[in-house]
């Protein structure tokens, strides 16, 4: 899903990452490369269905060497080699990970590897990828969201954000509720944007709670400056990193920023 990768690119520049690598597929590069120039496109082996092939791993692994943070799940997918993958980087990299999307319904189908991860996480499920995550039904996640989530991200040791109205995020000790954003946010795509943008936040070396914190407020005033101007049903993914920065100078310009 090229749309996917490229939103998550540019919501990391946005973000204030200085250099961004978006590592895709090398059948789609040529697509997410053109989208945008500022980022830089990293090519995954594919075998002859287009899906990663087993040479994507070592690859993966080159791409992130030296990097300050990662974001893992827009537009993957989970066939191929997609599971292998996200498992390990999940539970071997050192470096700062958010996990989104595909990533958490791979992890979804190995449980077990929730328990087992070296580095910082943050895991962004809406509420059907956190059912998925927990054996639950999305009814009952809905009704004890704030429960749940706590109770999650105390027993596996990860920074928890689950997306929707008042978004909530938490360590398993602290926990905030978003109250940025707008319904118009619910179309395809806002959520690649947030990971990027959270993924900056980490590479900036801010720690995992904070940088979630910061990303949704950030993340929910765009779509607030950008429903403003374009209304809630126009609104779409693309939209946001248009209104990032505008998102940050009202931040800036605060005297009493959010606590």
């Amino acid at each position: 899903m090229s749309g996917a990768a490229a939103l998550s690119g540019l919501g990391a520049l946005r973000g204030g990452a200085g250099l961004v690598d978006v590592a895709v597929p090398e059948s789609i590069l040529s697509i997410v490369a053109g989208l945008e120039p500022s980022y830089l496109t990293v090519p995954l082996s594919v075998d002859r269905n287009g899906h990663l092939d087993e040479a994507a791993l070592g690859e993966v692994w080159a791409a992130i060497d030296g990097k300050d943070a990662c974001g893992l799940g827009p537009g993957l997918g989970k066939r191929g080699i997609a599971g292998t993958v996200v498992a390990s980087l999940f539970r071997e990299a050192e470096v700062p990970i958010v996990v989104d999307a595909d990533a958490l319904n791979c992890l979804a189908e190995e449980s077990d590897l929730l328990e087992r991860h070296t580095g910082p996480r943050i895991l962004t499920p809406h509420p059907g990828e956190f059912a998925r995550l927990t054996g639950m039904d999305i009814s009952t996640v809905q009704a004890r969201r704030e429960e749940l989530s706590l109770e999650f991200a105390s027993k596996f040791q990860v920074v928890l954000v689950l997306k929707g109205q008042q978004t909530v995020v938490t360590d398993g000790r602290r926990l905030f509720i978003n109250t940025t954003g707008n319904s118009g946010m619910s179309t395809g795509g806002t959520g690649d944007v947030l990971t990027g943008l959270m993924t900056a936040l980490l590479a900036q070396h801010m720690q995992p709670f904070e940088a979630a914190q910061l990303a949704v407020f950030l993340h929910g005033r765009a779509g607030d400056l950008a429903a403003e101007e374009l209304s809630q049903p126009a609104l779409i993914a693309s939209d946001l990193p248009r209104f990032l920065g505008r998102a940050w100078r009202s931040l800036e310009l605060q005297t009493d920023p959010p606590a």
